[in-house]
Parts: structure tokens; C-alpha cells; sequence
């Protein structure tokens, strides 16, 4: 395997079968041609296995279709550590012959997927954005990724991320700048960055994504796709994460019900995570189609004035929100009950990140993403009573949004109040911000419940930048989540929002 770094510099560490894309790729011409590959880009992870099972086109086909995206598209994007294109062929011809025996080996077989750099996967490096990690081969899955090759899914690669997933924009000092697929001088968001670009392009209908706050939201709110930050604990991780109880694992894909799909394979128990859910009670696509009719929504446009809107977002926000009327629920404006909570956020998430860097000495903190040094520098400073204090925050908000929710099914807010801004930077140029938290307020807090939110593209500002909606349901209620974002998607509420052009 070639691994690539912000520099350009490569790295012979892994086993020679994988390589990036470019080689690979070329070597997987021939068979359908590549206009008729083209389009297979496009389609969800239900439509190729129905495609599948029809005999239309088999998986090397759709492999070959998002291999070929990605090497179009990496250069400007820069979505990548690592493509594995002989790997994911090889793959994708023992799925091929699977399904013309009839015989898939699961829920996925075939389907092309892709898995950020936090997450550990057998035989490939995980280097979680930082030149301080080794470029050793790993010799476990995480359970999430352990659940998808289970069941038959193709492996493209790994997506990029901030350094150790700390920000909301994704760049590291590893590999440099990912870019948004609608406009390359923006950011794609982050820290799941390169999974949200790669979905947007068609290189695989399905990326698992992390959250600690936003990071799944953030970035597909800005490339056009949708995300789901399931209740904590609903998606097993392991390794633990140094942010603790903050972080999620989840799915990024190209709509709800490819997202209850993905959630059946991923959400299941692991014994690695001691904080894990046991099984959920059935399949969260059973009742994708019972529509949002009686459901009691509360819409916060900016949750209770405590956050600046861009208009083109309210307005697009604002039309989403009129289309859940339409389909009968019982929309009102309610703000939840709470206050800014980032100090508490802070606090929790700036000793996870001084907890990830406290082994490291001098030479390597020099290695560092400068933004990510100083947040840890500052909560080496915390006590152990500030971190306390920021639990009864985070233990009253819990309560807070527990009791909002006997009253009201969803929660409908932005996702963000802005669209995607400049490539490179952790806050909008001009903004005044000090750190990507001023510009997430309508994410981070749910991290801080655990209860689930999603983000649905909705609308495009005056550039052609995305606009995301976000649904929020009280803890365990994910299905409901799906169920509402699968009637925004069956109402066309994401038709207002057209494929990027990259």
C-alpha cells in the first residue's frame, strides 16, 4: 500500500496488494464502459443491491465505478489517507460470485463503503490525522468495521480527519486540506470530512463517520448528504475513545434509509464496549414508511436567540419544516430549555484531546495541528473539579432535554447556522470565533444528552453551498429520527439540493 501525507510523501508500510487509487484504478479497466459505470455513483446501497439481485450489474462493476470517482476527484478533494483498489476488487469479485450463486453472505454484500481514520481496521494503518502516529498495520476491526465486513461489505479505503478528530473542519498536518465537493476553496466540514466528500461523489453509498460533537453532522450538513449520530452507545466503539461518553459512531450515506440499513449492520452489541446497548428491539427499517402524521415537533430556528442564522439557512430551514406540516405533523416554535453549554463541552472535550497527547514528549507535541496544542495546553490547567462541574452541566442538560421530550416527539433545528466557509481554517474568516465550537452551537449540545440527531440536506444557499436540517428525538429513539428524515427524503426535500459537480 502507498500511504499518502500532506507533503506527498509516501509510506511502503502496508501489505503490497494495496495501493492507491491511481494504480489500482488503471489496472481495473475494461468490462462496462466508463459512462456506464458513471452512473452507478449514484445510486443508494438499496438500489445497487437491488441491482444486484436482478442481474443488472454485479459489484466489480459498482467497485469500479467508486474507484474510478476517487481518482477523478482526489486530487482536488483530498478525501483519502488510503485507497485500496486491488483489495476492494478482490472483494468485490468473491461478492460478484456470491450473488450469481444466489447466495450473498449479508445485509451488504457488494456494497462499496469507506471508514474515517479514527476508526481501526485489520490490515491497514489508522493514523487518526497525526504525524505522531506510527504507520503500523493494524490487526483488528473496530466492531462497527468488524460488523461490515461480516457481512460482505467492499472496503475503498480510509477518509481523512483532523488530527485525532479534535475539530470541526478537516485538516491535519498529516495530510493536509480535504476539500468540499461543491466548491474547493470550502471546507468539507469535519472531523468526518472525507467520508461526507467521498459519499457526495459516489465513491461508495455508505462511510462510517464519528462524532464527539458534530463531526458526523457537521461535514454532511455542508457536502449535501445525510448523517446520523445515534444514541451513544447504540454503535459499539472500540478502541474507547479518549473524549469518553462524547463520542459516537455512525452512519454518513446518501439517504435514511440506506442509513437504517447501514444501522442494523453496525448497531450491534460488541463485548469490547462496555458502555454499549444491547440489541435494538428490531430493524430500524421496519418503520422507515409510518411518516411523521400526529408527531408533536418543536422548530427552533435558532434556539431561542442564543445563535446568529444566516437567512438562506432559516429560509431553507424554514421550508423543511413546512414540508413536515404538510405531511401532517403537529409543528409549533419551542425552544428547549437550556443555556450555552459549551464551557461544560469544553471542558470534557479538551481533557479528552490532553488525554490523547499526554504521552507525547516535546519533539513530537512539536508534530502537533498548532489549534489542537493549545486546546490541550489549556486543559492541562483544569482541575479535577472543573471536570466535575462540567458533569452536573452536561447531567442537567440530560434532564433538561429528557423532560422537553414528554412534550414534544422532535426536535427541528439548522444544523448549522452558516454554509460552508473557507478551506483550511477552523472558523470563518472574519468571524471573530475563537474555536470551532462558535460555530457548531446547534450540535455539540447533543453530544452532551447522547440522544440521536440526524441532518437532512434541505436547500442550497446563493453559492450552491448545502444547507442541513437537523432532527433531534429523545435517547433510544433513533428509529423515529429515520422514520422523519425518510418522510423529508420520500417528500423530495433533498431534490432541492443537486449533485455536486465535482
Amino acid at each position: 500500500m502507498t500511504e499518502r501525507t500532506a507533503t506527498g510523501e509516501t509510506s511502503g508500510t502496508e501489505p503490497a496488494r494495496s495501493t492507491r487509487a491511481g494504480g489500482g484504478v488503471a489496472e481495473a479497466g475494461g468490462g462496462t464502459a466508463l459512462a456506464g459505470r458513471s452512473g452507478l455513483c449514484a445510486l443508494t446501497a438499496v438500489q445497487l443491491l437491488e441491482g444486484y439481485r436482478s442481474g443488472s450489474f454485479d459489484p466489480v462493476e459498482a467497485t469500479r465505478a467508486a474507484l474510478e470517482r476517487i481518482e477523478t476527484a482526489e486530487p482536488t478533494l483530498n478525501a483519502f489517507t488510503w485507497v485500496d483498489a486491488s483489495g476492494a476488487l478482490a472483494r468485490a469479485e468473491e461478492s460478484a460470485r456470491r450473488w450469481r450463486r444466489g447466495e450473498p453472505a449479508g445485509l451488504l454484500d457488494g456494497v462499496p463503503v469507506t471508514v474515517k481514520d479514527i476508526l481501526v481496521q485489520r490490515g491497514t494503518a489508522t493514523r487518526r490525522g497525526s504525524r505522531t502516529v506510527p504507520a503500523s498495520v493494524g490487526e483488528e476491526d473496530a466492531p462497527s468495521v468488524a460488523r461490515l465486513r461480516e457481512q460482505g461489505a467492499v472496503f475503498l479505503g480510509k477518509t481523512t480527519t483532523p488530527e485525532f478528530g479534535w475539530k470541526g473542519v478537516t485538516d491535519s498536518p498529516l495530510t493536509g486540506v480535504t476539500r468540499n465537493p461543491y466548491d474547493s476553496t470550502r471546507t468539507s466540514g469535519g472531523s468526518s470530512g472525507g467520508a461526507a466528500a467521498a459519499v457526495a461523489i459516489g465513491a461508495g453509498p455508505l462511510a462510517l463517520g464519528t462524532d464527539g460533537g458534530g463531526s458526523i453532522r457537521i461535514p454532511a450538513a455542508f457536502c449535501g448528504i445525510f448523517g446520523l449520530k445515534p444514541t451513544y452507545g447504540r454503535v459499539p466503539l472500540y478502541p474507547a475513545s479518549a473524549y469518553g461518553t462524547l463520542s459516537h459512531v455512525g452512519p454518513m450515506t446518501r439517504d435514511a434509509a440506506d442509513a437504517a440499513l447501514m444501522l442494523d449492520v453496525i448497531g450491534r452489541p460488541d463485548a469490547r464496549d462496555w458502555s454499549g446497548l444491547p440489541p435494538a428491539p428490531g430493524s430500524f427499517r421496519s418503520g422507515l414508511r409510518e411518516g411523521v402524521r400526529g408527531l408533536r415537533v418543536a422548530y427552533s430556528p435558532h434556539l431561542g436567540g442564543q445563535v446568529a442564522v444566516a437567512p438562506e439557512v432559516s429560509a431553507a430551514v424554514r421550508g423543511a419544516v413546512e414540508l413536515l406540516a404538510g405531511l401532517g405533523a403537529y409543528v409549533e416554535e419551542a425552544d428547549p430549555d437550556f443555556t450555552d453549554p459549551s464551557r461544560a463541552f469544553h471542558t470534557l472535550w479538551f481533557a479528552g484531546a490532553a488525554r490523547v497527547v499526554q504521552h507525547l514528549g516535546p519533539e513530537q507535541r512539536a508534530l502537533l495541528d498548532p489549534g489542537l496544542a493549545e486546546v490541550c495546553a489549556r486543559a492541562e490547567r483544569y482541575s479535577a473539579l472543573d471536570y466535575l462541574a462540567a458533569v452536573d452541566a452536561r447531567m442537567d442538560l440530560g434532564r433538561r432535554m429528557g423532560r422537553f421530550h414528554e412534550s414534544y416527539d422532535l426536535l427541528v433545528t439548522p444544523t448549522l447556522p452558516l454554509t460552508a466557509f473557507e478551506a483550511g481554517r477552523e472558523t470563518p474568516a472574519g468571524s471573530g470565533l475563537a474555536r470551532w465550537t462558535g460555530w457548531t452551537p446547534f450540535t455539540y449540545p447533543f453530544n452532551l444528552t447522547q440522544q440521536p440527531a440526524a441532518t437532512v440536506p434541505c436547500g442550497v444557499d446563493a453559492r450552491g453551498l448545502p444547507v442541513g436540517v437537523q432532527l433531534v428525538a429523545a435517547r433510544h429513539a433513533d428509529a423515529l429520527v429515520l422514520r422523519a428524515a425518510h418522510a423529508l427524503y420520500e417528500a423530495g426535500v433533498a431534490d432541492r439540493v443537486p449533485a455536486p459537480a465535482l
